[in-house]
């Protein structure tokens, strides 16, 4: 039997408000950046218009998570035609990309994120041969050009202006930096920009936070304003791009660049107990949810609004099956819609259009690289690859690679709409799954599924239990798998992220609502 006695970090009950709006809503990882989404719904925008502004938002006050050196993709719920659509951007590698060049080594790997043997120098986690092709702007670029209403420049506006005035150095900066600092100080730019004097940047009490400068970003985001996206894969962007990444030894070329191009799609979907479930394709979580999905479809039973201690231990079971299906069988395939993960931001209007949208850079800070030149920060998307050649997942050029994001539409015949996804790597799929299931087995609201405590089972052989779930869950869970108690905590994060959106067509409410462990997390309505 498990015993519950960790020393806890923490001693509060946290809920966040959820927020509504005749025009929409809008949810993210970061207040400021809601607010741009749901300003551009007041104004007359879109779903995809106000996701667009917020994706960009984000980038310049969460840079640590995603931006334009990243990539992702989103789902769009068309409320008219009763559709969804994919929008793939998922990272790839560099077509001259060599596995010799990453030699294994005895050592950690990448920790927790991945249990891939070590690389020498760790060079598939940080530094230069860690970043893949940076496709952020062609997946954005492709959704405005389907679905937006708003210009281009309009919705990049806004997060230029956030960049121009500077990062605000707060206590959760600090934090987020702390944890990066020892490899940003090896790289200049990104040394000037998040560090003072080689340590992480600490406000002074009594006084606002100070802001560090962005570098070139606010120039680079006013210059894809104006010029349009392809400037970054053909233009004068590209052409910076590529003096950087060649100085510092990437494989990353114009070819790379030119060539790629983000894919509009049709989703997977299946029917869970009268709800049709819309996600990814590919070697993303989707198909891995699925699975899970349909091992737990009718098992499911809920106390007073809970699952029971009996659904855990069913959650549980299903997500461990699904996870060793995944790691064993998922990997590089033919299959051109296969996107990428992290950041996550979910938007709707009132027409009940919905997206969801995840961005990354992979790891914090992702490569640590800035590039000087447009003082973008790049990501370390090599890292998503097995390093252990031979292998469904293993490094290669101009491959995919293998990653977890899972954003979802569900479509319900009593009107009840939602859209929601999380980030925290291999935790994502697991939160999306129980929040589902919360909300179509046992009928919780979009706020209420957000903040019911969770378990998380993700590919290893220990199941990680929310100290605020009862002995009898742990017993449920237990009967599984070995339970590891843990917090819902600030820091670290032992659970995923979420965020998500509904519409209630027969309340004619539109809802959003944040994790409230996510200190800059919020919800705004329009």
């Amino acid at each position: 039997m498990a015993i519950f006695g960790p020393d806890r970090s923490q001693n509060w009950t946290l809920r966040k408000p959820s927020a509504s709006g005749q025009k929409g809503a809008v949810a993210s990882q970061n207040t400021i950046a809601a607010e741009i989404g749901a300003a551009v719904l007041r104004d007359g925008g879109n779903a995809v218009d106000a996701a667009i502004a917020t994706s960009f938002a984000i980038s310049v006050v969460e840079p640590w998570m995603s931006g334009l050196g990243g990539g992702g993709y989103m789902l769009v719920y068309l409320a008219k035609e009763k559709q969804v659509r994919v929008i793939d951007f998922g990272m790839i590698a560099p077509k001259r990309l060599d596995p010799a060049d990453y030699p294994l080594v005895q050592g950690d790997g990448a920790g927790d994120l991945f249990q891939w043997p070590a690389v020498l120098d760790d060079r598939n986690v940080y530094g230069f041969h860690s970043i893949a092709v940076p496709t952020q702007v062609a997946g954005i670029a492709l959704a405005h050009e389907r679905f937006a209403t708003k210009s281009w420049a309009d919705l990049i506006a806004p997060a230029a202006d956030l960049a121009a005035d500077g990062l605000p150095l707060n206590w959760f900066t600090t934090l987020r930096i702390s944890g990066a600092a020892q490899d940003l100080r090896e790289f200049p730019t990104s040394s000037d920009i998040y560090l003072n004097d080689g340590l992480p940047p600490v406000a002074a009490q009594g006084k606002p936070p100070p802001r560090s400068s962005m570098g070139n970003l606010s120039a680079t985001l006013r210059r894809l304003a104006e010029a349009g996206p392809r400037d970054f894969y053909e233009g004068a962007i590209a052409e910076q791009l590529l003096a950087d990444a060649s100085a510092g030894g990437s494989k990353i070329d114009a070819n790379d660049l030119t060539s790629f191009e983000a894919v509009e799609h049709d989703p997977i979907e299946m029917d869970y107990r009268g709800a049709t479930v819309f996600a990814a394709p590919g070697l993303t979580a989707g198909p891995t949810m699925f699975d899970t999905l349909a091992q737990i479809d009718g098992k499911i039973t809920a106390n007073d609004g809970s699952p029971t201690a009996e659904s855990f231990g069913e959650y549980a079971a299903a997500l461990n099956a699904a996870y060793k299906t995944r790691l064993a069988t998922m990997g590089d395939a033919d299959d051109s819609r296969d996107p990428a993960c992290t950041t996550h931001l979910t938007t709707i209007d009132g027409e009940g259009n919905m997206v969801t949208l995840t961005q990354t850079l992979l790891s914090a800070f992702g490569s640590k690289v800035v590039f000087p030149e447009t003082g973008i920060l790049m990501n370390n998307g090599i890292m998503w690859f097995d390093t252990r050649p031979g292998g469904p997942n293993s490094l290669g050029g101009g491959k995919r690679p293998l990653c977890n994001m899972c954003p979802a539409i569900v479509s319900r015949e009593d009107g009840f709409n939602f859209a929601i996804g999380a980030s925290g790597g291999r935790r994502i799929m697991p939160a999306v799954m129980q929040n589902l299931s919360l909300m179509v087995d046992c009928g919780l609201s979009l706020p209420d599924a957000i903040h019911h405590p969770r378990i998380d089972v993700s590919g290893g052989d220990i199941a990680n239990v929310d100290i605020r779930l009862s002995q009898d869950v742990v017993d449920a869970v237990e009967s599984v798998l070995p339970v590891l108690p843990v917090e819902d905590s600030v820091f670290p994060s032992n659970f995923a992220c979420p965020n998500g959106v509904a519409d209630d067509t027969d309340a004619g409410t539109k809802v959003a609502q944040s994790y409230p462990m996510f200190p800059m997390s919020g919800s705004v309505g329009a």
